[in-house]
């Protein structure tokens, strides 16, 4: 008989911070973990996950999480990034970010075209193929909940499990091969010397000296002020008929409210930039660990062999295409190696499973401001669109 345990928000938050300590204590005894870069709240949150696994395989137990406090993670933290878009920063990466827009479409097709194709390959429903391509690759879980009832209305039985399951599959792996990959290329290309600091992150604290008890509350009560004017934003944006992430009006408003009070170069700059930044690395690393933690890998077990076969290959392209298609067409640079790591992350998971990755980066070797300016963009405002149109495209073609 099967145990229900259900966690309330206090409980996960407990379960998500204690997956990132010990994440923190397995990259500091671990050099692996360090050398290629996979982040702390994913090697914790996997332990924590294997966990659950274990006692829902040999006693039963099946945990249930509430996700209130991951999700105020979520939002404090892309609004935090918000607060990093500064426009004339963005416009100097105007072109990067039309060709980052480029590969994520051309990304999305091939994903569809080698998931199908392999499923008529080996047999299969090409409706299969479609729900290990990128539904649930660049979709993750929100696109593969949204699509499973279309799969399941054109004949693909258990739709739901196995899209779920294959966008948790994604999750994992554009978590374990996006640090490890950006690593490479910055290690063997030599775009970049370790930091020896303490914090990498130092070089865009708006503030100088040592940060002040009022600089974090101040920090703080603008991040809240940016989320509750995100909330009437994301209700206008509703309006239009279009489905945009929660954490999009937060984002937006964020932005907008860096860019009235610009930087001033030598003057008093009235954002606390650097300690939201600090706040916002703070809520993403807790996100991830109770998004890590919470994953209930037994839905992984119902995948058949020919649906793992491409789950695999679905991997294996966004190494290939990351590494010999992205990373050339982006510049061949420190900056285009953090967006590959990036790539991996929403390529294959989700957009925090990105940033995660770019993060892991860059404390190893040093901050790089456009990738933290262009990926939330892209994961925000463009890949649910493009995915969504190419998914339509294909269903009717297939």
């Amino acid at each position: 008989m099967e145990t229900q345990l259900a966690l309330d928000m206090y409980m996960t938050a407990g379960v998500g911070v204690s997956a990132l300590l010990l994440g923190l204590l397995f990259t500091r005894a671990v050099p692996f973990l360090k050398r290629f870069c996979i982040p702390a709240p994913v090697s914790g949150g996997l332990l924590v996950s294997l966990l659950t696994l274990a006692a829902h395989s040999f006693f039963q137990i099946d945990f249930s999480f509430d996700g209130t406090v991951k999700d105020l993670c979520m939002l404090l933290f892309f609004t935090s990034v918000g607060f990093q878009s500064d426009f004339k920063v963005l416009k100097k990466g105007g072109k990067p970010l039309l060709v980052m827009i480029g590969l994520v479409t051309l990304l999305i097709v091939v994903q569809n075209i080698l998931s199908v194709g392999m499923a008529k390959a080996l047999r299969l429903s090409p409706l299969i193929g479609m729900a290990a391509g990128s539904i649930p690759m660049s979709g993750g879980h929100g696109t593969a909940g949204g699509f499973a009832p279309v799969l399941a209305s054109m004949g693909l039985r258990g739709a739901d499990s196995i899209t779920l399951a294959a966008a948790t599959f994604g999750l994992v792996a554009g978590s374990l091969v996006g640090g490890p990959l950006g690593e490479l290329l910055v290690r063997r290309r030599r775009l970049a010397s370790e930091s020896r600091a303490t914090d990498p992150y130092k070089e865009i604290e708006a503030v100088p000296g040592s940060a002040s008890s009022r600089d974090y509350s101040v920090a703080a009560c603008q991040l809240i002020l940016a989320m509750a004017l995100g909330t009437a934003v994301s209700r206008l944006l509703a309006l239009t008929g279009i489905t945009f992430p929660t954490y999009f009006g937060a984002l937006v408003s964020a932005a907008l409210i860096r860019n009235i009070f610009p930087r001033k170069e030598g003057g008093k700059d009235y954002i606390c930039e650097g300690q939201i930044v600090a706040i916002g690395n703070i809520c993403l690393s807790l996100f991830l660990g109770m998004a890590m933690s919470t994953l209930k890998l037994w839905e992984l077990s119902g995948l058949m062999l020919p649906l793992l076969a491409i789950l695999l290959a679905q991997t294996l392209l966004i190494v290939l295409y990351a590494s010999f298609v992205a990373f050339p067409a982006l510049g061949k640079d420190y900056d285009a190696a953090v967006l590959v790591s990036g790539l991996c992350g929403f390529g294959l998971g989700a957009t925090p499973n990105a940033m995660a990755n770019m993060t892991a980066v860059c404390y190893k070797y040093h901050y790089s401001v456009k990738p933290f300016i262009i990926v939330p963009i892209i994961g925000a405002m463009f890949v649910d669109i493009i995915n969504t149109g190419v998914i339509t495209l294909f269903l009717n073609l297939i």
